[in-house]
């Protein structure tokens, strides 16, 4: 019986065992779990919000239902949290065994497999299939943490070119803006716009997405294969469905993460039939704007500033009450992004 993992003991018995298996043990999980025979520990694996990782069975019990009763719980104990998709990234050796659970295989790159159980992405395009149009369509995938003027420029000069432009707004919520606000204010401030569909990331864009590396290893780069499976997951499956073929992004002069994703992008996209397309970035007082300029300008209660940083749909937000907690957070908040 697979059960959860509270004391200090069984946690260090759970360490071992992912160890033995030449796997990482990760200290941040949600639940761990279990399964004993004899008083020994014969299989453990967690979840990490919706992600299943560190899934590991004594060689002796791996062709039994362990596999199956690990994955089973863990899901069970997802369910409160109202997930409605799980995800286990792992070896591509291991893809025919997670997909006997149902797990549906998402995209396999190196050493990297991402399955997913639930079919959420079916029902994620079933919502958007009054989108799937053919034509001459591009993508902007945005964090907006929050939307400003340049933004807005970077749609602005992307719609002018295609038919119809999806802006897809990251869903992960790491930021200092709520997603929800920042969904609402990039569709504020697009709504002249009418060939722009704002659209939530879901799990498929820039996401997660805590993106375990127990099962990598050391010499692996684990940034770039995140990007990579990112961008992979974006070129065949997101593209495809909205017949996406060009992909806007900015000039980026001062994060070294988003530079390396850029030229990511330029190396991998044009593969799948998805062109990049780099514009350069508005400027304000000979500097870029960007979201840091405005998080620095609320900090300092700078509002002139603020007015030629942020459209005035992001400004009336910005001075309401509403905004009053997050302009408190932001008094400590030194994030980039």
């Amino acid at each position: 019986m697979v059960v959860e993992l509270i004391t200090q003991g069984d946690i260090g018995k759970a360490r071992a065992l992912i160890e033995r298996a030449g796997l990482r043990f990760e200290e941040e999980f949600d639940v761990l779990v279990g399964a004993f025979e004899g008083g020994e520990m014969v299989a453990t694996g967690a979840r990490s919000g919706n992600i299943l990782k560190m899934l590991a069975i004594a060689p002796e019990q791996q062709e039994g239902s362990l596999l199956g009763e690990l994955v089973t719980e863990l899901v069970r104990s997802g369910l409160p949290l109202n997930f409605d998709s799980f995800f286990v990234f792992t070896r591509p050796m291991h893809v025919s065994s997670f997909e006997a659970l149902n797990f549906r295989l998402l995209v396999s790159h190196g050493p990297v497999a991402l399955l997913e159980h639930g079919n959420a992405l079916s029902r994620y395009f079933a919502a958007h299939r009054h989108l799937a149009v053919t034509g001459e369509n591009g993508a902007v995938v945005m964090n907006c943490n929050p939307f400003t003027r340049g933004h807005r420029y970077l749609i602005e000069k992307a719609a002018g070119s295609v038919d119809r432009l999806f802006v897809f707004v990251v869903r992960e919520d790491r930021s200092a803006f709520p997603f929800e606000v920042r969904l609402r204010l990039v569709r504020e401030g697009v709504a002249h716009l009418p060939n722009v569909h704002v659209l939530d990331s879901s799990h498929y864009a820039v996401s997660s997405v805590t993106f375990p590396a127990y099962f990598l290893k050391a010499s692996d780069p684990v940034s770039q294969l995140q990007i990579e499976i990112d961008l992979l997951l974006f070129a065949r499956h997101i593209a495809p469905h909205f017949h996406i073929s060009q992909r806007f992004i900015g000039t980026e002069p001062y994060c070294r993460t988003t530079r390396l994703y850029s030229d990511a992008m330029k190396r991998i996209l044009p593969g799948h039939g998805v062109n990049v397309c780099e514009l350069d970035r508005l400027t304000v007082d000979k500097k870029p704007v960007s979201a840091y300029r405005v998080r620095e300008a609320i900090r300092r209660e700078a509002h002139e500033t603020l007015r030629q940083l942020v459209p005035d749909t992001t400004m009336n937000y910005l001075l309401s009450s509403e905004a009053a907690a997050i302009r408190e957070k932001l008094v400590t908040y030194d994030r980039r992004h």
